[in-house]
């Protein structure tokens, strides 16, 4: 159980999340709505990230299922792994995001693998090698390698939240 209850999910903030999320609101947004003008920048922000950027969607879930991992955000893992399936990513691979050694995973193509490497840096020591930068800009434009850096710190951010206020995923 979620360390704070959950809001009621009532108002216009609200609703503008509801229009992003399809009509729903999730655990994460109603644990967001005990403060709405955070809530409504997140959903801002989260809006950009997901639906309104370039990068590609199996880059974005790659992405996002490694902070999960990283983090220990299993809300992270149960909302984006079927979204990470309709990206294009397959059993293996989703093994192979779970590994220590991810990375190096033999399962994973280069761009996957050094996309991995860039996720594992900026989570665990934020700062990025020169040379895996630099691998990164034969794979992405500068506009995609912003928005990958976003994605990174952005996921971040949202694993943090969920797991210090211990926000589960709802039952189905």
């Amino acid at each position: 159980m979620a360390r704070l209850p959950e809001t009621d999910g009532t108002g216009e903030i609200a609703e503008r999340i509801r229009e992003r999320r399809g009509g729903t609101l999730r655990p994460l947004d109603r644990m967001l709505l005990h403060s709405p003008q955070l809530a409504d920048g997140w959903n801002s922000l989260l809006g950009a990230v997901r639906q309104r950027i370039a990068l590609p969607a199996d880059i974005r879930e790659l992405v996002i299922l490694r902070i999960a991992v990283l983090n220990r955000a299993a809300y992270e893992w149960t909302a984006h792994e079927p979204e990470a399936r309709r990206a294009g990513l397959d059993d293996t691979q989703l093994a192979a995001v779970r590994a220590e050694n991810a990375a190096e995973h033999p399962e994973l193509d280069a761009r996957h693998r050094r996309v991995i490497a860039y996720t594992d840096a900026m989570t665990r020591d934020v700062h990025v090698p020169e040379g895996l930068f630099d691998a990164l800009r034969a794979d992405f434009s500068d506009r995609e390698l912003v928005e990958l850096t976003a994605t990174v710190a952005a996921y971040n951010m949202v694993s943090r939240f969920l797991v210090a206020l211990d926000v589960q995923p709802s039952e189905p």
